[in-house]
């Protein structure tokens, strides 16, 4: 398939691990309409279909929550008890005004929690407004607290994150 000058340069600029993937959804697209060239117009229509669903939307009243747990624990535990405690809007997911959103669910990648620092950015774009530590890093009696607890919510704080400490304990 042909790809116009502009059309190419507006793929250069998706990153490189998911450059192949993202080439195959717009030539998909543009055999479907039944063309042969790809037009940067048929990339812009291909992010929106596709990535539509990241940005924030314009809705300013929803909160875009995220919960960063231990790399460690997760080994052990799916997650179910911050899961539920976001879903049913209980312990510290209750004081919430309004509609709230969970646009991140991720593990802090292992001490000392080296993978917040790399998601911090991407979980920006997504439109994260808080971030919750969740509580198997805080515990002291099933999991051993966390030691690097302080230096991650410091990281995300550095971001202008709000940070709050638990999840359902």
């Amino acid at each position: 398939m042909k790809w116009s000058e502009e059309a190419q340069q507006a793929l250069e600029k998706v990153p490189g691990f998911v450059r192949k993937m993202a080439r195959r959804a717009v030539e998909q697209e543009v055999r479907k309409k039944g063309a042969d060239t790809v037009e940067l117009s048929d990339v812009t229509a291909a992010q929106a279909k596709y990535l539509g669903y990241i940005g924030k939307e314009a809705d300013a009243s929803k909160t875009r929550v995220a919960v960063v747990r231990c790399e460690i624990v997760s080994e052990v535990c799916p997650g179910v008890a911050c899961l539920k405690s976001f879903n049913r809007r209980e312990s510290h997911f209750k004081d919430y005004p309004g509609d709230i959103e969970l646009v991140g669910f991720f593990t802090c990648g292992g001490c000392p929690g080296r993978r917040v620092f790399r998601l911090v950015d991407s979980l920006m774009r997504y439109g994260v407004d808080v971030v919750h530590l969740s509580s198997c890093m805080l515990l002291e009696e099933d999991y051993p607290r966390c030691p690097h607890v302080k230096q991650i919510k410091k990281t995300l704080e550095s971001k202008g994150l709000k940070v709050i400490e638990g999840t359902h304990h």
